[in-house]
């Protein structure tokens, strides 16, 4: 297992109680991690001293504040490169059916392009698969990153640790098509409300045709068409 990935997989999810009393044991497999660099341990380790030195209520607060009612740093892929477009749907099944097909089990409620569900994944794959879905998916993480710095959030940190893995370089274009959507305004509840009603999307079943292995991905994190839906509701039906 690639343990800097599984860390950062554990920071990113919905801060809990079980959490934050793992951090002084997570701290410890990241300096032991021979993986990342100094610069990498030190991002990861002050992310999980931010976290220590609050409460829980605090730390929940701040992450749904920042993850959940900003979309713009929203912590799923597909977001940052299809928006609402209709391509999105399709996306997320070729994304769930490359797990299944690795062995990777999605027991969980969440979508698969959930970046701490994709980097748990990316944990269990060897590390040069590992690395090149992180080459993939470079622009998306530095834009979360350069957005959350530019808001002063430690969470920065941990999007510099997954570029210190991956040592990918973003495109320069792909990483502009991102920055250039506008910013939301978290304390604009109507505007969250009427953003926020996306359609249905459910999976299993016919994933469509062709590869939804890495090449298909590559394909998919590179779509920087973000198309005005054309549809309501869109969906997939199949087994759960």
């Amino acid at each position: 297992m690639i343990v800097s990935l599984k860390i950062l997989s554990l920071l990113l999810n919905y801060p809990t109680q079980e959490l934050l009393d793992d951090l002084p044991a997570l701290k410890k497999a990241v300096n032991s991690d021979r993986l990342l660099s100094a610069k990498g341990q030190k991002m990861i380790c002050t992310l999980c001293d931010d976290l220590a030195g609050k409460d829980l209520y605090e730390v929940q607060e701040r992450y749904v504040f920042l993850f959940d009612r900003t979309r713009s740093h929203s912590l799923h892929l597909f977001e940052h490169v299809h928006g609402e477009g209709r391509d999105r749907g399709q996306a997320l099944v070729d994304l769930r059916e490359m797990y299944l097909t690795n062995g990777f089990a999605v027991e969980t409620t969440e979508l698969p392009d959930y970046i701490p569900l994709f980097l748990e994944y990316l944990a269990h794959q060897p590390f040069t698969e590992a690395q090149e879905l992180l080459g993939q998916t470079a622009h998306i993480f530095e834009a979360l990153r350069l957005r959350l710095k530019k808001k002063g959030s430690i969470y920065a940190n941990a999007f510099g640790a997954v570029a210190e893995i991956s040592k990918a370089a973003p495109s320069k274009e792909l990483l502009s098509n991102i920055l250039a959507e506008p910013e939301d305004d978290p304390n604009d509840l109507e505007a969250m409300d009427r953003i926020w009603q996306e359609e249905v999307v459910k999976f299993g079943g016919n994933a469509g045709e062709g590869s939804c292995g890495p090449d298909r991905l590559r394909m998919q994190m590179r779509a920087a068409d973000r198309r005005p839906p054309d549809i309501t509701t869109q969906n997939i039906q199949g087994e759960n």
